[in-house]
């Protein structure tokens, strides 16, 4: 199985964005993405304790410095169930691993270092274990999982264009703001997936100041409060959201392909956290967006994400509730 053929299968909605990248940046972000499934399998895998966890991704680490061999981890999965697309990423880690290789040095030296900074934050959470006190705890841990990837794309993308490069301190901190907009929705698209494995991603003192604990959090009886903290973290996703549509405006428009490739995951988290605040359902159930919705941003945004002031109305359009 090549690179393309895992990203499309372990993720259909980033591969669509990915894919719009020109040339040596989409091999080069397919090669980021898959070497971060590997570091999320083992920081997620519900089959491994705490200490093997932090064990594996340490190791994860001295493989991509190359002061470890890449079949001291494989050799370590070869029992693993295969019915996860993130299990077959981490099983395919050799191959993955030959193919950021064939890519340019400085390239690679994006990658690894962005790559394995994330993969100790990732340990350092498992040992500190799901206790995230406030918001600055939970902006750390996204930070970590996906501030960081914020940072190896722009990076990446400035290597690529020199007219990015010029702007690259305009940009970087937005980047990260990019970063942090996608994890908080995808913390809220996940809320009942990540309690039923023993996380909740919600910072106590937003549960604390509506009097709940993490349990009642998805308890019927205490919707009402829960709604409100659903408020805050919408809330919260907002603000971040704000930023990066500024990031992705700060693009220039002629790099039509860099600009969908971060066009289309904003819109989407944008149109996933319209569908997600204030309703109960995220509570039992993953929030998702249609298919047809994802074909219809797809399209426009192919038409039409070169402007601005499109993107502005686009962002308005697309935060509009269903209900």
């Amino acid at each position: 199985m090549n690179s393309r053929d895992l990203l499309r299968s372990t993720s259909r909605t980033f591969a669509l964005g990915i894919e719009r990248l020109p040339g040596i940046l989409c091999d080069a972000t397919t090669s980021a993405y898959l070497l971060l499934r590997v570091s999320d399998y083992l920081e997620d895998n519900e089959e491994m304790d705490g200490d093997e966890k932090v064990e594996l991704l340490n190791l994860w680490v001295n493989i991509l410095r190359e002061k470890e061999k890449i079949e001291t981890l494989t050799g370590k999965l070869t029992k693993t169930p295969t019915s996860s697309p993130d299990a077959i990423v981490a099983q395919h880690a050799k191959e993955i691993l030959i193919h950021l290789h064939t890519l340019p040095h400085d390239v690679q030296e994006i990658i690894i270092n962005h790559v394995t900074h994330s993969t100790q934050g990732m340990a350092r959470w498992i040992k500190q274990g799901p206790n995230l006190i406030d918001e600055n705890d939970l902006d750390d841990y996204m930070f970590e999982v996906a501030g960081r990837v914020g940072y190896l794309v722009t990076q990446l993308f400035a290597w690529y264009s020199f007219s990015i490069r010029r702007r690259l301190k305009e940009i970087m901190p937005l980047a990260r703001e990019f970063g942090l907009a996608l994890q908080t929705v995808n913390v809220i698209r996940g809320l009942r997936e990540d309690f039923n494995r023993g996380w909740v991603y919600i910072p106590q003192k937003f549960l604390a100041d509506m009097g709940l604990s993490a349990e009642q959090f998805f308890d019927p009886q205490h919707r009402g409060q829960a709604l409100k903290v659903l408020d805050r973290m919408t809330e919260k996703a907002e603000r971040h959201l704000k930023q990066a549509l500024t990031y992705v405006k700060a693009l220039p428009w002629w790099q039509h392909g860099i600009r969908l490739g971060c066009i289309f995951p904003l819109m989407f988290a944008i149109r996933t956290l319209a569908v997600s605040r204030n309703n109960a359902e995220v509570f039992a159930n993953e929030a998702k967006i249609t298919r047809d919705e994802v074909k219809q941003i797809v399209l426009d945004s192919t038409l039409w994400g070169w402007s601005n002031r499109w993107l502005d109305s686009y962002y308005k359009k697309l935060n509009v509730s269903s209900s």
